[in-house]
């Protein structure tokens, strides 16, 4: 299955994967794996990635579905 990839902030710089193929039943922990070994200065962001999928935030265990847009973002500083 195909699952798209979106980043923001400083992570867009890192050149990770617009999109994926991922067997079905793939879970966000497995899919960051197969965006480090691409991308792999994005693994150094792992401890403190935000992760969504869709509009809402997701954990490491959610399961992906086929045509998922998954957002990853740097922690949110405000002021």
């Amino acid at each position: 299955m195909t699952v798209r990839l979106q980043y923001f902030s400083h992570l867009k710089n890192l050149r990770g994967p617009d999109c994926l193929e991922v067997p079905e039943g793939t879970t966000v922990a497995e899919l960051l794996e197969a965006v480090f070994t691409a991308a792999p200065p994005l693994r150094d962001w792992d401890r403190h990635l935000l992760v969504a999928v869709g509009e809402a935030y997701a954990g490491r265990k959610a399961v992906l579905r086929p045509g998922d847009l998954v957002s990853l973002m740097p922690p949110v500083q405000g002021g």
